[in-house]
């Protein structure tokens, strides 16, 4: 009766064991790394360029499949900035880009500092 009890409690840690490993999943997305430059494609959720008339920075939203939601910040004063020109009265919800540009502290991308920076939509 000993060997059995201790077989059956055997076989419940395995399988509880299995059901834990199960439910654990590894993050589906990776970080960005802050202070490094990205290159992101994803599918724009949102546009807000509210900020833009305090100064702030426009805001688009990719929902991207390397690195989840990634906010992706265009400057106001847009005339410091070595990034060409973006047109983003052009762009729209649902519209498929390719974000280039520096990763902040917050994991957010700036388009700006770099010439090759830049917000352009795909295909």
């Amino acid at each position: 009766m000993s060997l059995l009890f201790h077989r059956g409690v055997q076989a419940a840690i395995v399988a509880a064991t299995l059901a834990a490993a199960g439910c654990a999943s590894l993050p589906s997305t990776s970080t960005l790394l802050a202070g490094s430059q990205a290159t992101l494609e994803g599918t724009i959720t949102s546009i807000d360029t509210q900020p833009w008339a305090y100064d702030g920075n426009a805001v688009v939203l990719l929902e991207t499949a390397a690195h989840g939601t990634v906010s992706v910040q265009l400057p106001a004063r847009w005339n410091l900035c070595k990034a060409g020109q973006i047109d983003v009265a052009a762009m729209r919800v649902g519209q498929r880009v390719r974000a280039v540009g520096s990763v902040t502290e917050d994991g957010d991308v700036v388009v700006c500092e770099r010439a090759e920076h830049r917000l352009q939509p795909l295909g």
